[in-house]
């Protein structure tokens, strides 16, 4: 569990309400039920239309990966490269399909088996390539969803607030619920606000920071592989792999790949 998520969602939860109460406002003056169907029924329903079903309902399940704290394994994707880079050049590189099937990457699993199969460098770097261009683009797919959501919201709100003053100005008569159907009218565009700023467009960020370092592994892996097909020197492959990784986990690392 990431908790600098829920620090987030919770902290921007304590700021508002800290806010309306230090104000002289109450909980009950920005609660409106009306406006969350507008905003956040309303903008979610644009998404239906932005995208096939399958994305729009499959949208939360995508967006709780921010509550994770994400973990693509280098830790132990740098050590199994540098044993295999070991046992290949030991005995060759047909003696990796041994074990093949017990690695838990399949990215590096796909790899080693174009290696094994006498597959050429270059074409086994533009294959990996493009299965990890493929696998961002369906990322951005996601994360695209998000953000467009996150750019609907303030439209409802603005139109929930432009249905209020519509409803406000055709009761112009009654001069005492001016002020508060004004209020109840503005709350669809905090709703909005809220939405885009608060919730959806951190969480596509935050997807958006989790694709980033998926997508160095990837190329770390891509690195490793050619260099076991190369016939590099383990600890050569080493060095080159531990560049991918935070000045943290890379002495951690270090330690175990690069003991003499």
């Amino acid at each position: 569990m990431d908790i600098a998520t829920i620090i987030g969602i919770a902290g921007g939860a304590a700021c508002i309400v800290m806010s309306v109460l230090t104000s002289g406002g109450t909980l009950g003056g920005i609660i409106d039920i009306p406006s969350v169907f507008m905003t956040v029924g309303g903008s979610y329903a644009a998404l239906f239309i932005l995208s096939p079903l399958n994305k729009a309902i499959g949208l939360f399940k995508v967006m709780g990966k921010a509550f994770k704290i994400p973990d693509f394994g280098e830790k132990s994707l740098v050590q199994n490269i540098v044993n295999l880079s070991d046992k290949a050049r030991r005995e060759g590189l047909l003696i990796l399909e041994d074990g093949l099937e017990d690695l838990d990457d399949q990215f590096l699993k796909s790899g080693l088996r174009l290696v094994i199969d006498g597959t050429d460098g270059a074409v086994v770097r533009k294959i990996m390539e493009n299965e990890m261009n493929q696998t961002e683009a369906r990322h951005m797919e996601w994360v695209n969803c998000i953000n467009q959501w996150a750019g609907f919201a303030p439209g409802f709100g603005m139109m929930g607030t432009v249905l209020g003053l519509i409803g406000m100005l055709n009761n112009l008569e009654d001069k005492s619920s001016l002020g508060p159907n004004m209020a109840v009218a503005l709350i669809t565009t905090l709703y909005g606000s809220m939405m885009a700023n608060w919730l959806l467009t951190p969480f596509g960020q935050n997807l958006i920071g989790q694709n980033a370092m998926e997508m160095r592994v990837k190329e770390m892996v891509i690195e490793g592989v050619l260099a076991i097909q190369a016939g590099e020197n383990s600890r050569v492959i080493a060095q080159k792999l531990l560049t991918y990784l935070d000045p943290v986990t890379r002495k951690a690392v270090a330690s175990e790949v690069l003991k003499d």
